[in-house]
């Protein structure tokens, strides 16, 4: 399953090079997952009624392009690798022309809320990586 969202770019969101801030970026890929989860119909609190919570443990991201003000994303989401207890999602950013300017890989792993320890993905999250 692949997750798109729409955003534009803000002002509070350009450093003094005059572009999006590296750690904007960060965010951004945030709000990709969220919709992809949400999206997948497996918002947090579905999470928590099944005692789980996930929890990032390695993104690499590449910077391809800078990004403006007002400047349209596109963030995607998808099932890109599933472990036992991890999984990875790739990530894209793309402009409004449709351009490349940032990918990530992120690699989150299961826990246990109560137990505050690595537990076996989930069957309805692993689901979506087949």
């Amino acid at each position: 399953m692949k997750a798109s969202l729409d955003i534009v770019v803000r002002s509070t969101e350009i450093d003094v090079n005059g572009h999006v801030n590296n750690a904007k970026y960060l965010e951004y890929f945030e709000w990709g997952r969220e919709e992809w989860y949400e999206q997948a119909q497996l918002p947090y609190d579905k999470f928590l009624e099944m005692n789980i919570q996930t929890v990032t443990v390695n993104i690499n991201v590449n910077y391809r392009k800078e990004c403006l003000q007002n400047d349209r994303l596109t963030i995607t989401t998808e099932p890109e690798k599933l472990g036992r207890t991890s999984y990875v999602l790739k990530q894209e950013i793309h402009n409004q022309r449709g351009e490349l300017v940032a990918d990530a890989l992120v690699t989150s792993v299961a826990m246990d809320s109560k137990e505050r320890t690595s537990r076996p993905v989930p069957s309805e999250l692993a689901a979506l990586f087949s």
